[in-house]
């Protein structure tokens, strides 16, 4: 990232303390955070745990430049790792500072922005299917035939307990069954789950 004598930064430092939340996925950024020293962890928070880790950068060096040089929302769960000192820059400070910058320089500095942006997308969706890939894998396992010829899983436990043995949240587990019921791999509600292209859900387990 850019140096940060080329943004303006306020006098007033923030301490932040180890384990805190710095920014959330999917977060609309209102300011710019500069990290002057300590070490933030990067990756997939779940249920409030940083059980992805995509990596971790120490400061001085610019959090969330890329999302807010693009406009866009926050891609990745940032956490403190140790006890933070980081300097908060309003987003119209940010864009003012950004303008002020030679044309050439801009467009170089967005291009970097956009690579760094798709990089973390892509580590994002990575873990996403590897969540999907082991649900189609426990949903395989358990499955039993259905009275209609195709097969069937039956919920005996809390979805909690069976998102803990897949080592994912409860959330994710809920989220992954939604994409799955929209592509047609799943039907049915309740405790019972219907499996009509257990073909397909073997591909998406990598069977």
């Amino acid at each position: 990232m850019q140096p940060s004598t080329i943004f303006s930064l306020p006098d007033h430092t923030e301490v932040i303390a180890a384990g805190e939340v710095l920014r959330r996925r999917n977060e609309v950024l209102t300011s710019v955070l500069h990290l002057e020293s300590g070490r933030v962890l990067r990756g997939v928070l779940d249920d409030g745990v940083m059980r992805h880790q995509l990596g971790a950068v120490e400061g001085p060096f610019w959090l969330d430049a890329a999302s807010a040089l693009l406009g866009l929302p926050f891609p990745v769960d940032m956490v403190a790792d140790t006890r933070l000192q980081v300097r908060r820059v309003p987003m119209e400070d940010f864009r003012r500072s950004l303008a002020a910058m030679p044309d050439g320089a801009r467009d170089l500095l967005l291009d970097m922005a956009q690579g760094y942006r798709q990089q973390s997308e892509l580590a994002v969706s990575r873990l996403a299917q590897d969540a999907e890939s082991r649900c189609a894998q426990w949903l395989l396992q358990h499955a039993e035939p259905a009275p209609s010829g195709t097969m069937q899983v039956t919920l005996h436990q809390r979805k909690r307990l069976i998102a803990a043995q897949l080592g994912i949240a409860p959330e994710t587990f809920s989220r992954v069954l939604r994409h799955l019921r929209e592509l047609g791999l799943v039907h049915g509600t309740g405790n019972v789950l219907n499996l009509p292209q257990p073909g397909a859900l073997q591909t998406m387990a990598g069977c």
